[in-house]
């Protein structure tokens, strides 16, 4: 009778089946072995510092515990899951989830989950690869230093072992640095803000335990974060809501099919069909909001707002969007520099913004969060020219292959978060541990660098600013055809596969 009532239903029940069935499979094809106690393994095959507990230090620690590799994870926080632990519980995945699967042991209920699923795959693979008892929280790392005994042979193959806070009796043969990409709230500081007496200045990442119901809300900032409070804002009854955008970005649709189409252009950067998803947008997804689309940013210049629900708010009046600047705040809200929509970037440039006051008892601030440091690390890994995002592969550094910074070099891209990417980085780590063979020099990854700026040359932010997924896969592939003798590593490396024989060691 359900079905009667609502057919659609049935089309629903459909996905759903076939959402469980394509995760079914990548579980059982491609989850590697968890370990089958609690002791430490016997006979590693070597020791890896991992640096973060959070979504990516959990999976690369994951995967190299199920490869035979005794790991320590060090957190400078007393709990796992990095960002999404400290992030309101309304926010989401900007992708579909299963775009997301960070490792594939996750199991997904929703195709758009929010954090509080978000970190319970987390602690669930933690937990299933007896991560727990490998886990040092409340210890930040300070410094990681090359065993001096050894420290020569950096220069003679790019490789080192490696002391972590100064602990000599603990040496490990490789670091994983997933520190990300976002440290602690950005927060700027207004001129006069003692004047604003009778409102709250809160960043977007404290809106959880807001009283907004019937207030004027001002959210300072256009990205995703910026979206996400304007959701927030309207579902917790706020009376009025005005964005204010520095930049126009582009926001596309959570469609899976469209946004992997997108993820999929392997040159990453704008194109001479570039145009077309952009016409795309701009024709359906935009409609009676055109003015909002970008004309001076292409599609492929710069990471995407994922967002269904924002440009509905503004096309049926429920929020203002106001392209400008923050200047002060005011008694009664937030003075702000308000820029003319202009045809090119030089044109808008050379206008003088004019002033807008703005009422508001809540000024959100979705000003994102500070980029984590990598000063713990020795200086020269990173030399002039070779330091984030310019890495080899974009995440190891050209001067030692042995430090790895899984999605802790990422600045721009469409469809490069989670995903196989980062048991495919960890397995290339765990290979060059275990094959001297298939090692790339210092000058090989400095050149495969220097490749890619000449092959991209133009790109707006650099070479490595910006890519997509299908670009990264082309690395990974030729990373494995350039190098003949890596092909019986080939399985292993993008699957995880070894035929049967488990890796795992109790």
């Amino acid at each position: 009778m359900e079905y009667l009532k609502r057919p659609s239903r049935v089309f629903e029940d459909v996905l759903d089946g076939f959402y469980y069935l394509v995760q079914f499979l990548i579980i059982f094809l491609f989850k590697p072995t968890p370990p089958r106690s609690y002791q430490p393994l016997t006979n590693p095959r070597g020791r890896i510092a991992v640096i973060g507990a959070g979504l990516t230090g959990v999976s690369s620690a994951a995967h190299c515990i199920a490869a035979g590799f005794e790991v320590v994870i060090f957190e400078s926080k007393d709990k796992v899951g990095g960002i999404w632990a400290d992030v309101n519980s309304t926010s989401g995945l900007q992708l579909n989830s299963l775009l997301y699967r960070f490792h594939p042991a996750v199991h997904w209920k929703h195709a758009f989950p929010h954090r509080d699923e978000i970190l319970g795959q987390i602690r669930s693979v933690w937990t299933e690869y007896k991560l727990d008892i490998r886990t040092r929280f409340n210890t930040k790392v300070t410094s990681v230093e090359r065993v001096k005994a050894v420290s020569t042979s950096v220069a003679e193959g790019g490789h080192a072992r490696w002391i972590v806070n100064g602990a000599e009796d603990e040496i490990f043969d490789a670091v994983i640095a997933t520190i990300g990409t976002c440290g602690a709230p950005r927060k700027i500081h207004f001129p006069s803000s003692e004047r604003f007496t009778h409102g709250q200045v809160l960043h977007s990442a404290e809106l959880d335990d807001a009283e907004l119901k019937d207030k004027r809300v001002v959210v300072i900032g256009g990205g995703a974060s910026g979206v996400e409070a304007v959701e927030l804002a309207i579902s917790k009854g706020a009376k009025d809501c005005v964005i204010v955008a520095r930049d126009d970005k582009w926001v596309i649709p959570r469609n899976i099919v469209f946004d992997t189409m997108i993820s999929m252009q392997p040159f990453g950067r704008e194109m001479p069909l570039s145009f077309i998803p952009e016409w795309v947008l701009r024709t359906f997804h935009y409609r009676g909001v055109r003015e909002l689309a970008p004309k001076d940013k292409g599609i492929f210049e710069g990471t995407p707002v994922v967002n269904d629900e924002f440009l509905g708010h503004v096309r049926k009046g429920r929020c203002r969007y106001v392209r400008g600047d923050g200047k002060t705040l005011t008694e009664n809200g937030v003075l702000i520099g308000v820029k003319a929509k202009a045809q090119k970037k030089k044109d808008e440039e050379e206008r003088s913004p004019s002033e807008e006051e703005l009422a508001a008892d809540v000024v959100v601030l979705a000003t994102g969060f500070e980029r984590p440091s990598v000063d713990f690390l020795p200086h020269d890994l990173f030399p002039d020219d070779y330091a984030r995002p310019n890495l080899y592969l974009q995440n190891f550094s050209t001067e030692d292959w042995s430090v790895l910074l899984t999605n802790s070099s990422y600045v721009s891209g469409i469809g490069t978060v989670g995903h196989f990417h980062i048991g495919i980085y960890t397995r290339i780590l765990l290979t060059l541990l275990m094959d001297r063979t298939v090692r790339p020099t210092p000058r090989d990854m400095k050149l495969w660098v220097d490749n890619l700026r000449f092959v991209k040359k133009g790109a707006k932010g650099g070479a490595l600013g910006f890519f997509t997924y299908m670009e990264l896969t082309l690395w990974l592939v030729m990373f494995h055809v350039l190098r003949p003798d890596r092909l019986p590593w080939m399985f292993f490396i993008l699957n995880g596969w070894t035929f049967g024989r488990s890796l795992a060691r109790s």
